[in-house]
């Protein structure tokens, strides 16, 4: 499904199996960031996906007692040279608000719409994430490529 070159936003959950080996899916999901990063994908994320990896990472989960604020902070700084960062910015409020306006979304849904809105307003059509019915109201502005369809795709 992903092709070389592309452009693919990559959710908070995946960021977070990427880089912390005690989470669930820990290998899948690095073999499919390998494969994306062989296939030359360009890989996004927002300023929103850092400030949802700090703030579960620094709470307790059930696979993890949570670190400091300061190795989860050096730990962000590791991975940021690999992404493009896609700032939040007029365009993407204008996006969000107007997705607002047509898909019904509340709450935690907000983050997941304000996702949808930033990969509009970076022309991003692909969402790499595990959490794929999040994202089916936006299905007519994104496709959602879930851990398989990238595994499948070797």
């Amino acid at each position: 499904m992903a092709t070389t070159n592309d452009k693919i936003f990559c959710d908070t959950n995946t960021i977070i199996r990427l880089n912390v080996l005690e989470t669930p899916e820990h290998q899948q999901v690095k073999a499919a960031f390998d494969q994306l990063v062989n296939n030359k994908a360009e890989l996004w994320i927002s300023r929103q996906v850092i400030r949802e990896f700090c703030a579960v990472l620094t709470r307790p989960q059930t696979f993890m007692k949570p670190p400091t604020s300061a190795v989860v902070s050096a730990r962000v700084k590791t991975f940021l040279p690999i992404f493009h960062i896609a700032d939040e910015n007029a365009q993407v409020a204008d996006r969000l608000l107007t997705l607002m306006e047509t898909i019904p979304v509340g709450g935690k849904q907000v983050h997941d719409a304000n996702i949808a809105a930033t990969m509009q307003a970076y022309s991003i059509k692909r969402l790499f994430t595990l959490n794929p019915t999040d994202f089916t109201r936006f299905s007519q502005f994104i496709d959602v490529m879930t851990l398989e369809d990238i595994l499948q795709d070797k």
